[in-house]
């Protein structure tokens, strides 16, 4: 039995300790204030989660769908990936050319130089894409093939075409895809990559060896 004066308090927390007499209760005030501050900073997180919720801030960031903006000059489109990637692939680059080639000397002239080459990824059906060319008229935008194979002396043989822009009412072997980039970025350069129906690029200039 507690004597005058003596609180009755366990050593645990009891909620009507320091309600009444002034006693001050069992709970030590820094455990108190460490709950209260695990409660705020808890609300304050749901607050921040439920703004982002509201203006879209956890939302994936859509593709691309057109040029950038602010000084881009090239071309931008959409390739459709068609048909099982060979085992032997090392790349597939979009590169164009001014003039269409006319031999296995002309195969280098094309833009973007080879250290602005940029690898296409394989594994979708679909691939927006830009490429940073030069003001002027382009005469064959293609999908270039690279065979782990390749070597510069056997380039002819070990570069094949996958696809590439052409006019839809052209049905020639090469197509007629002009393209002009004056100054800024043309859009909808689409066309299909198609791995089963591949061309040798010497194909295009006869006879391959």
């Amino acid at each position: 039995m507690a004597k005058n004066g003596e609180s009755t308090c366990s050593t645990a927390c009891d909620p009507h300790c320091g309600q009444a007499g002034d006693v001050r209760p069992c709970c030590s005030i820094s455990s108190c204030w460490l709950k209260r501050a695990s409660h705020l900073v808890f609300r304050a997180a749901l607050a921040v989660v439920a703004a982002f919720g509201c203006n879209d801030g956890l939302q994936p960031t859509p593709a691309p769908t057109t040029c950038p903006q602010g000084g881009f000059v090239g071309i931008c489109g959409t390739v459709s990936l068609r048909g099982a990637v060979p085992g032997n692939t090392s790349a597939v680059y979009i590169i164009a050319y001014n003039v269409f080639p006319q031999s296995r000397n002309d195969l280098f002239n094309f833009q973007p130089p080879l250290q602005s080459l940029k690898p296409l990824p394989l594994d979708r059906q679909s691939e927006f894409y830009t490429v940073a060319l030069p003001s002027g008229r382009y005469e064959w935008v293609l999908a270039a093939w690279v065979d782990t194979a390749f070597t510069l002396a056997g380039a002819d043989t070990t570069l094949e075409v996958a696809g590439f822009f052409r006019d839809g009412a052209d049905t020639t072997v090469a197509g007629s895809g002009i393209v002009a980039v004056s100054g800024g970025g043309t859009d909808s350069i689409d066309f299909v990559i198609d791995f089963d129906t591949m061309r040798r690029v010497c194909a295009y200039f006869p006879p391959c060896p």
